[in-house]
């Protein structure tokens, strides 16, 4: 195997293990985690192809951008939680789904 599909197979493992989470998890937290992973995956998978083209530098900068714009969407998510948290009592999706005002 070359290191481009060594790349592939690790990116493809790494959206599947990311989706396999968001679908087994209720928790609001381990959904985040989930999400980060897949985000991860999909950045192999963009320096992979960055790199299988010559374009490694444009891949590395888009990479770059894909972490600031996940780390900010990551920490908004959490202090969501948080709140979340504080004024029902529960990180539970499925118990959140039953609230009504």
């Amino acid at each position: 195997m070359t290191t481009i599909q060594i790349g592939i197979a690790g990116a493809v493992l790494l959206v599947a293990v990311g989706l396999y989470g968001l679908l087994v998890s209720r928790h609001l937290i381990k959904v985040v985690i989930a999400l980060q992973i897949m985000v991860k995956g999909a950045m192999l998978a963009i320096i992979v192809a960055g790199a299988a083209v010559g374009q490694t530098n444009l891949a590395q900068s888009i990479a770059l951008t894909v972490i600031v714009v996940d780390t900010i969407a990551a920490v908004l998510a959490l202090a969501l939680i948080v709140q979340i948290k504080r004024h029902t009592g529960t990180l539970d999706a499925a118990e959140l789904a039953q609230l009504r005002h």
